[in-house]
């Protein structure tokens, strides 16, 4: 990922600490948090280049720049063998997102922000049939995706093996699961996300210890997937605040 745009989100880079190239701010009158941008920017050091808002409109094809766009590094993903040897440093138990499959950016996004909200250790991504994080990824998780440790990984039905080496239970959202209200979410936990479209892939659903589901009253027996993540993330919130 080249740029990320928005004044939350560049900020949120800044704050972080992730290595920025360059920010570009359109011209004219600066106020509000364009001013904390470019004092941080100047403290840090960072090259800010003041461009034609013309400019900013065709670089973040499309998205909603507010004025400025900061052009970085690159993600930093981390490996699965870092990701896990972080786990255990606190009283809180481990716990992992594991997205199998999700296409949307915005639901990326979205799980990110939920999940940095909820406390969770990081999120494991699939490099192929999935979205990477992306300028729109970023934009939506609101700065978010700059403290979330992210991992792509290779093989997802692998990985469960890995994360049940380490110790993790393995949770599935699936609607024909129980209740997630009625289950045990307070020990070392890896809940995964289906896509979009078809949910668990087959052989994910069957490598899953068990499944969970959010009980639902309305017409419409089905989420979206950052929505039900998010609701399964705060009951697991929720039960380890009790315990």
């Amino acid at each position: 990922m080249g740029d990320v745009v928005g004044r939350q989100v560049v900020l949120e880079a800044l704050r972080s600490g992730r290595e920025i190239n360059k920010i570009l701010v359109a011209k004219g009158p600066r106020q509000g948090s364009i001013r904390e941008i470019l004092a941080i920017a100047k403290e840090q050091g960072i090259v800010v280049q003041e461009v034609e808002r013309s400019i900013l409109d065709k670089l973040s094809e499309g998205a909603n720049h507010q004025g400025v766009l900061a052009q970085m590094s690159g993600v930093s993903y981390v490996e699965l063998e870092d990701l896990l040897s972080r786990q255990g440093k606190s009283d809180w138990a481990p716990f992992l997102i594991l997205l199998d499959g999700i296409q949307d950016p915005h639901n990326l996004g979205s799980i990110l922000r939920s999940g940095e909200a909820m406390g969770i250790d990081g999120v494991i991504i699939p490099k192929r049939r999935a979205v990477p994080v992306t300028q729109t990824v970023m934009k939506a998780s609101a700065g978010a995706a700059n403290y979330v440790p992210v991992c792509r990984v290779g093989n997802v039905a692998t990985t469960i093996d890995i994360l049940k080496k380490a110790g993790y239970w393995i949770v599935g959202a699936d609607m024909a699961g129980d209740s997630c209200f009625s289950q045990d979410l307070t020990g070392p936990i890896a809940l995964v996300i289906g896509s979009e479209g078809s949910g668990l892939s087959r052989l994910v659903k069957e490598k899953c210890d068990f499944l969970s589901s959010v009980p639902m009253r309305g017409a419409i027996n089905s989420l979206n997937a950052s929505v039900a993540a998010a609701l399964l993330m705060f009951e697991v919130l929720r039960q380890r605040s009790l315990s």
